[in-house]
């Protein structure tokens, strides 16, 4: 079972978490950022990830625990992840969203990258801090070592064009960790990844 229970525990963040990448969806989440609450359980459903994860950060901002928070769980990601044999390790989803449309995409390659291509016109989405969104994305690839590829082709909601980022995150991470049950090697012409 490819599941992980990881915790972390700074001067400014508490973290604990588990994620079963062979999950339903099911989720639990408490960061005490109510908007970022809700993406996390999109991403979470829609990547079929069960995710467990309780979050206390500091009274300076929500930076700190947005950030630690991907910290973590791009390591789950990548612990969760053992040797990647048999992985499909690309993912790539188009997500509609009303009248926006973004795309990611994901290469479990060992090599942590993030192209980030999204324009927020607002400061806030609710309690969430729209500047933090790609802090978040660089924590998570930078800590399960993926190269990440988020762009927002249209829209002008900023709520949607945010969640349907982390709904196609989610799709793309799902087909990126698939394991193919025919084939049982690393992803890789050298052997590892």
């Amino acid at each position: 079972m490819r599941k992980v229970s990881l915790t972390r525990t700074t001067a400014e963040t508490d973290i604990a978490l588990t994620l079963n990448l062979d999950g339903t969806g099911k989720s639990h989440i408490d960061t005490s950022v109510r908007f970022f609450d809700h993406m996390l359980t999109l991403f979470a459903a829609h990547g079929g990830f069960d995710l467990d994860l309780k979050a206390v950060g500091d009274d300076v901002d929500t930076h700190h625990v947005i950030e630690d928070i991907g910290i973590l769980l791009g390591n789950a990601f990548d612990q969760a992840l053992g040797n990647k044999k048999g992985i499909t390790r690309y993912g790539c989803e188009f997500l509609p969203m009303d009248e926006s449309l973004c795309r990611v995409c994901v290469d479990i390659s060992g090599r942590p990258y993030l192209v980030y291509h999204v324009n927020l016109t607002r400061e806030f989405i609710g309690d969430f801090e729209c500047e933090m969104l790609k802090e978040f994305l660089i924590a998570f690839a930078n800590n399960a070592k993926i190269a990440l590829h988020v762009e927002n082709l249209y829209g002008d909601n900023n709520h949607h064009i945010v969640e349907g980022i982390f709904k196609g995150f989610g799709r793309a991470m799902a087909t990126a960790v698939r394991v193919n049950p025919n084939d049982a090697r690393v992803p890789s012409t050298k052997g590892v990844l």
